[in-house]
């Protein structure tokens, strides 16, 4: 009997908060496409949790306060547990009772922590992209290409030689360390703080700093992220990540790719081509110091069709998606360390943001 009392006042409970959010609010469409992507992940959760020991957090909450964290530039999990605490629209969104109690924000960290180990945010992409209103929206031909910096939780002070020769910094809250005229790279040095991260300069005239680069996959006909990866912080990286991410898309007919000057290179172009991918590329037409035109790997073959100018211009849209990963989702500087915690930060920021522009997308699309 008193547990049919607990189960009426909780369903009260529920329902008193669900009327106290607006029905035209923008994050119930929001949630109702999160809920969908969550039910299809019921399977890959019950294979992390036991069945035995303490109850934990309900994977579906964590992921929706994740998303939370990202639409609202909640800069921190111990302030994210004091808005969700006696914000009643959060607690709304992520499927809390009104008055139940919130969780400690380290017990929510390692909980959200053990998901984000597990490449959840790479299964709730591709179930998002999976949903039919969401597919019709994307394009199957026509996609773009980039990659941008993620400033690590490091700081340079943590970059030190490898064999432990180097002087730690000095004591106190903010200690100094003197590296004048220490020459450092990635293969004598690493930072204690995280290893993962690399010395890396985005290009001439810039500082050098400890970052990864996460990259994302466009389709070019609304702008939404269709694939999202992480890596080191290298030359190359984006080249590569870029044939990762195409060796993995499901069909095999030909598409093209957008991107700017960096991938302007003959071995990638011609891998491109190989993969059945036109390759819409900027032309790098740098000028050396002897005044030789650098040789461009893209020629009349691409250059001649007006889509190649279309794909140019589409490509661009790719910057909206690191500016707001960035500026509203809080990566500028991430606060995770470690590649595959960062990368699953970083795709989650990716589905954030599709999240955000596919209710208007779909209702442009139904109207």
């Amino acid at each position: 009997m008193r547990g049919r009392e607990e189960r009426s006042e909780s369903l009260f409970s529920y329902v008193r908060l669900e009327e106290r959010v607006p029905a035209d609010h923008p994050l119930r469409p929001i949630r109702a496409l999160a809920d969908e992507v969550l039910a299809g992940l019921n399977g890959r959760f019950e294979a992390l949790y036991s069945g035995m020991g303490r109850p934990s957090i309900p994977p579906e909450m964590l992921l929706r306060a994740t998303l939370l964290q990202a639409f609202f530039s909640v800069r921190s999990e111990r302030m994210l547990m004091e808005q969700i605490d006696y914000n009643l629209l959060f607690r709304w969104f992520v499927g809390l009772e009104m008055d139940a109690a919130i969780w400690h924000p380290t017990v929510f960290t390692h909980n959200r922590d053990r998901l984000l180990e597990a490449d959840v945010a790479r299964a709730f992409l591709s179930g998002l992209l999976a949903l039919k209103p969401v597919k019709r929206l994307l394009s199957s031909d026509h996609f773009s290409v980039d990659g941008t910096l993620i400033e690590a939780w490091a700081s340079m002070k943590s970059f030190r030689p490898k064999d432990g020769s180097g002087e730690p910094p000095g004591p106190g809250r903010n200690g100094e360390r003197d590296f004048r005229n220490e020459k450092r790279s990635n293969e004598t040095h690493a930072s204690t703080t995280d290893p993962d991260a690399r010395l890396y300069r985005k290009s001439a005239g810039q500082e050098s700093r400890l970052c990864y680069l996460g990259h994302a996959l466009m389709e070019n006909r609304n702008g939404l992220v269709v694939d999202a990866t992480l890596t080191h912080a290298t030359g190359t990286a984006e080249r590569d990540a870029a044939l990762t991410r195409l060796d993995r898309r499901p069909g095999r007919h030909r598409i093209t790719l957008g991107a700017d000057k960096l991938f302007d290179v003959e071995a990638f172009v011609g891998d491109l081509r190989a993969r059945r991918v036109t390759p819409h590329i900027a032309i790098n037409g740098a000028v050396s110091k002897t005044g030789k035109v650098r040789k461009t790997a893209i020629d009349g073959r691409t250059t001649r069709h007006p889509g190649y100018a279309i794909s140019l211009r589409c490509r661009k849209r790719i910057e909206e998606v690191f500016g707001w990963i960035k500026a509203q989702a809080g990566l500028a500087k991430v606060k995770v360390r470690s590649l595959s915690k960062v990368e699953a930060v970083f795709t989650f920021a990716a589905i954030a943001y599709n999240l955000v522009r596919l209710p208007k997308l779909l209702a442009g699309a139904s109207a």
